[in-house]
């Protein structure tokens, strides 16, 4: 599947978007979900912050699909999933 770039508000942590598209004809409900993970201020190491963001990847329900890792915005790393089935609606 293609992917389409989408400039979307600045969201809070754990909170999900749903976006409605047509793909030939059909009605389709895409779903995100981006958590917002906060990183230790202790530690400026980025091995540690990789090991916690494998951590967080790895916790993550088998529904769902890493699809960007966000530049990091002070103290806090954005990750978005996809929800991996997509819901199709009737053609309209």
């Amino acid at each position: 599947m293609k992917e389409v770039l989408l400039q979307i508000p600045t969201l809070d942590a754990e909170q999900s978007i749903e976006i409605d598209v047509r793909i030939n004809g059909k009605r389709r409900t895409l779903k995100y979900r981006v958590e917002i993970i906060d990183l230790p201020r202790e530690s400026e190491d980025s091995p540690d912050r990789v090991d916690l963001l494998r951590h967080v990847i790895a916790a993550r329900h088998d529904d769902w699909e890493l699809i960007q890792i966000g530049a990091p915005i002070k103290d806090q790393i954005p990750i978005t999933f996809r929800k991996k089935n997509i819901v199709t609606a009737e053609s309209a």
